[in-house]
């Protein structure tokens, strides 16, 4: 009898490993889609475009300290700070929502050397403030261990990575590049995926910085 109780027991275990490992029942939010973005969740390896955060509001998909978009809803609602043939979707993505987004232009992030340029239009994290956090939805098809990569402007905002809802790693952006608009780019921590499928990834993060993109790129992939 005993020896037929262990397997079950095992089971139930490893049930409950894997719920810890996974997105919090618990959470409402949503991957982000709109007419342009129709994937769902962003893909683990691969690149997490900070801009595209989870749908649900504030408190839920983020927490942003001002009710106003002061990068797609305040900014670039002035002329002088729209590029030349952006379209209204760049312009002013996502500006019925806190979180504050930008995008690059000629006259602030071109118009002088950078160690690495970001993209044409690329989208970013703009105006960022103490105590502020996003939420992703993401896709792990590799569970295992990742370097992360960015492009960035300006210097250390001690930001983090939580993985459901516990803290993964502490985030270095290793240069002060001395300006918002001046970018490089870094390889800034590393984590470790245990679990495939839906995961809850947090960016908590502080004034100091504009950030692009996450890129996660293999290192290596856990046994099985």
């Amino acid at each position: 009898m005993g020896k037929k109780i262990i397997p079950v027991l095992l089971l139930i275990i490893m049930s409950i490993q894997m719920t810890w490992a996974q997105i919090p029942i618990t959470y409402k939010g949503k991957p982000f889609e709109d007419n342009y973005h129709t994937s769902g969740a962003q893909v683990i390896p691969g690149r997490i475009e900070l801009a595209y955060y989870d749908l649900g509001g504030e408190g839920i998909a983020y927490h942003d300290t001002e009710v106003i978009n002061k990068g797609s809803g305040l900014l670039n609602r002035k002329l002088e700070n729209q590029r030349p043939g952006v379209s209204d979707y760049i312009c002013h993505f996502r500006e019925e929502e806190g979180v504050d987004i930008s995008y690059t232009k000629d006259n602030l992030d071109f118009n002088h050397p950078n160690k690495v340029d970001p993209g044409v239009n690329q989208l970013f994290l703009a105006y960022e403030a103490d105590g502020e956090w996003i939420n992703f939805t993401i896709d792990v098809k590799v569970p295992g261990k990742y370097k992360i990569i960015t492009i960035y402007g300006n210097k250390d905002n001690k930001s983090s990575l939580w993985l459901n809802n516990e803290k993964a790693v502490d985030l270095i952006l290793p240069e002060n590049t001395g300006s918002y608009h001046i970018w490089t780019q870094a390889t800034i921590g590393e984590i470790t995926f245990p679990a495939a499928g839906l995961n809850l990834l947090t960016l908590k993060y502080n004034n100091g910085a504009n950030l692009t993109y996450f890129d996660f790129s293999l290192l290596e992939e856990l046994k099985k």
